[in-house]
């Protein structure tokens, strides 16, 4: 009598606990794509040009051309804000649709790159940059730009650009990754340029002028 009752009684919980834990939503660890992105504190620019002339001297950029510039807004007693521009590297990039072959594409890890072996120099991707970010490379003759310095990423490096700033005004990450750059970019009220062309760019800046975006 005593076995059948533990009997019953195993069977009755075993039944449960199926029904229990068929009834939860299991947890599944994925591996998170990277969102490459970059935030510039123009408070801590001076227009030094250290990043322009890095990038020019990592990526050949020929003379005259710029892959990553710096302008600057002119404020009362002579005071100047310097704004470093480059390609935003945007998440929904209107350089990539007028591309005729295609040479213009988006990566998995948000990176806009030009394919050089695609690329017949017509220039509508140009064109089409609210941001004045791309060229045509006079030497090759193709669509040129920043590039976030994606071989250097390749080697687990930082851009250039970055790696070269005196002051750390640039910071670079993913946003999918808990970073020092998503941090802030969450928790600090930033800004972006042009966010009225819905490109979503994203290079991210802290202390923007409201000027730029006029």
């Amino acid at each position: 009598m005593l076995d059948q009752t533990r009997r019953d009684f195993i069977k009755t919980a075993s039944t449960f606990f199926v029904a229990l834990t068929s009834s939860l939503v299991p947890v599944v660890s994925e591996k998170t794509s990277k969102r490459y992105s970059m935030l510039i504190d123009v408070e801590k620019c001076f227009g030094c040009m250290a990043c322009v002339v890095a990038c020019a001297a990592e990526n050949n950029v020929p003379l005259g051309c710029f892959r990553t510039w710096i302008e600057y807004v002119e404020k009362p007693y002579g005071t100047k804000i310097f704004i470093p521009k480059q390609c935003n590297h945007c998440d929904d990039p209107p350089c990539v649709p007028p591309c005729p072959t295609g040479a213009t594409y988006k990566t998995s890890d948000g990176l806009v790159l030009v394919n050089d072996e695609l690329c017949i120099g017509c220039g509508a991707c140009v064109k089409a940059c609210p941001y004045g970010a791309r060229f045509i490379n006079p030497i090759k003759g193709v669509a040129d730009k920043c590039t976030f310095c994606d071989h250097r990423l390749a080697q687990g490096l930082l851009p250039a650009c970055v790696e070269a700033c005196p002051t750390g005004s640039r910071i670079f990450g993913s946003l999918n990754e808990y970073n020092e750059l998503s941090m802030i970019v969450r928790s600090k009220p930033t800004q972006v340029l042009k966010p009225h062309t819905g490109a979503k760019p994203q290079i991210y800046y802290l202390g923007l002028p409201d000027e730029v975006n006029k």
